[in-house]
């Protein structure tokens, strides 16, 4: 069994019982000690004092298993703005907020996320800027995204309403 997946298997009853869900497990060996870095959330929002309790009660097993031979460190956080969505519950989780998509073609997207499934997301598209004489068609401002398309979504972070 992997270092990934002993810890998948660790952390999966502390999942379960907060109602949290895994999003990345990172090792990152070095040649004095290995870092490992766990992403957790929450659909309603994971707090730092539940991202400490998680690391604290997986340490703890860490060590009494004996999952290490050598130093490392634990880090467990939620993933930041600068993560890329990654499961359909993050997708979920960020319904109405702004994303910039790049699609695996290089094309870039930015809309409000509307819809979110497994095979999709559909994005509803900016108005454009020019006014034109000739009526909008509302369903040209929507887009289907197929999520197998998606390089990369990332949440837009947005200062205007504050």
């Amino acid at each position: 069994m992997t270092i990934k997946e002993h810890l998948e298997v660790l952390l999966a009853p502390m999942m379960e019982e907060g109602n949290y869900f895994l999003v990345d497990i990172q090792v990152k060996a070095s040649k004095t000690s290995q870092k490992v870095i766990i992403l957790v959330d929450k659909d309603e929002g994971i707090t730092i004092q539940e991202c400490t309790s998680i690391s604290r009660r997986l340490a703890k097993q860490l060590e009494e298993l004996e999952v290490f031979a050598e130093a490392y460190t634990l880090e467990v956080s939620s993933p930041g703005l600068d993560q890329p969505l990654v499961l359909l519950r993050q997708y979920l989780k960020n319904l109405g907020r702004n994303l910039k998509v790049t699609l695996k073609t290089g094309e870039i997207i930015s809309g409000q996320l509307i819809e979110a499934t497994v095979e999709e997301i559909k994005l509803q598209l900016p108005e454009p800027k020019k006014k034109s004489k000739i009526p909008l068609d509302e369903t040209l401002l929507k887009r289907d995204i197929p999520t197998d398309q998606i390089s990369k979504a990332l949440v837009e972070i947005s200062f205007k309403n504050l």
